[in-house]
C-alpha cells in the first residue's frame, strides 16, 4: 500500500484461553467441554493484528508479565509485524488472561486484566513522539480509565483522531465523549451510552456493530445502514476487534466513513469463520474478494 497509514492502539493484551461445548452452563451447573486451546488476544492486541494484517503501520502500547504468557504474546506480535517499542514488561503482575467459553454459535468471556493494569499514563508519556507521528489512535477500555483519557489529552494537543471502541462498557467520562472523533459499540453499549446527557452531540460519533444484521452509522446527517454479510459462523469472538482494526486502518489511510465501515464490516464477517479471536482476521486482498466494488484511497 501506498503511503501506508499509522495506527498507534494504546490497550490490551491477553492469552485467550477457550473451551468449546455443546452446552452453556448454567449456575452451579458442570458440563463436558469438547476442545481446548490458548489463542493471542486482548482487545488491544487483537485490534493491532486486525489493522496490521489490512496493510497499516501498527504500534502497540499495552503491557505483559515475566510470565511465559508474556513472553509468547509479544512473540507473535512482532510476528505480524506490529512495533512493540511501546510494550512494558511488568515483573510485578501476570499476563492478562481470558477465559471464553464457545457454545452455540455464541461465547461468554471473563477477563483477568493483570499486567494490563500497569498500562499507565506515565507508558503513554513515553510514547508521545509516537501519538504525534500517527495518522489515528485507538483504544478500548481494558486498561484504566485514567490512561485513555491521558492518552486522548496528548493526541488532542497534536490534533490525532482517537476511535474508542467502548468495550468492556462503563460510565464515559465527559472529556471522552467530548473529543474522540468516533465511537464503536456494539448494540448493548449503543443503549449504555444514549444514557449519557452529551449524547445529542456525539450521536453522529457513533459507529454501532449489530452482528450479522450490519453497523449503522452517521454520513451527511443522516442515519445510515450496511448489511452484513452471510457466513458460516465458527468463532464470533473478536469479530468487534476486526471491524476496530480494520475501521482505524481504513481511516487512518484516509477513507470515507462510509468507505472505512464497509471495509471494516466485511472484514469482521471473514473473522467469525475460523476459531479464535485472531485465527480469522483477514489480509487486506481477502476483503477486497469479498468486496470486489471496493475502492478505497489506495484501492
Amino acid at each position: 500500500m501506498d503511503n501506508q497509514p499509522t495506527v498507534c492502539i494504546v490497550g490490551s493484551i491477553n492469552m485467550d484461553l477457550t473451551i468449546t461445548t455443546e452446552k452453556m452452563p448454567m449456575q452451579g451447573e458442570t458440563v463436558l467441554g469438547k476442545d481446548f486451546a490458548t489463542y493471542p488476544g486482548g482487545k488491544g492486541a487483537n485490534q493491532a493484528v486486525a489493522a496490521s494484517r489490512l496493510g497499516a503501520n501498527v504500534h502497540m502500547i499495552g503491557a505483559v508479565g515475566t510470565d511465559a504468557f508474556g513472553e509468547k504474546l509479544l512473540a507473535h506480535l512482532k510476528k505480524e509485524g506490529i512495533n512493540t517499542q511501546g510494550m512494558r514488561t511488568d515483573p510485578s503482575q501476570p499476563t492478562g488472561i481470558a477465559n471464553i467459553i464457545l457454545s452455540e454459535d455464541d461465547n461468554r468471556i471473563i477477563v483477568a486484566p493483570g499486567a494490563n493494569k500497569s498500562v499507565l499514563p506515565d507508558l503513554v508519556d513515553k510514547q508521545k513522539e509516537l501519538i504525534k507521528q500517527s495518522d489515528v489512535i485507538l483504544m478500548q477500555l481494558e486498561i484504566p480509565m485514567e490512561t485513555v483519557l491521558h492518552t486522548l489529552a496528548i493526541a488532542s494537543k497534536f490534533q490525532v483522531p482517537v476511535i474508542l471502541n467502548p468495550a468492556p462498557y462503563q460510565k464515559l467520562p465527559e472529556a471522552l465523549l467530548a473529543k474522540a472523533a468516533y465511537f464503536t459499540p456494539n448494540e448493548i453499549e449503543a443503549e449504555a451510552i444514549k444514557e449519557s446527557p452529551l449524547f445529542s452531540s456525539i450521536q453522529k460519533k457513533l459507529i454501532v456493530t449489530e452482528g450479522s444484521e450490519g453497523v449503522t452509522f452517521y454520513e451527511n446527517n443522516s442515519q445510515q445502514w450496511i448489511p452484513g454479510h452471510p457466513v458460516e459462523v465458527k468463532d464470533t469472538t473478536g469479530a468487534g476487534d476486526t471491524f476496530n482494526g480494520a475501521f482505524a486502518a481504513e481511516i487512518a489511510n484516509g477513507a470515507s466513513i462510509r468507505e472505512a465501515v464497509t471495509f471494516a464490516n466485511a472484514a469482521a464477517a471473514l473473522s467469525v469463520t475460523k476459531i479464535g479471536a485472531q485465527g480469522g482476521m483477514p489480509t487486506r486482498q481477502e476483503v477486497k474478494e469479498r468486496i470486489p466494488q471496493y475502492r478505497g484511497r489506495h484501492g
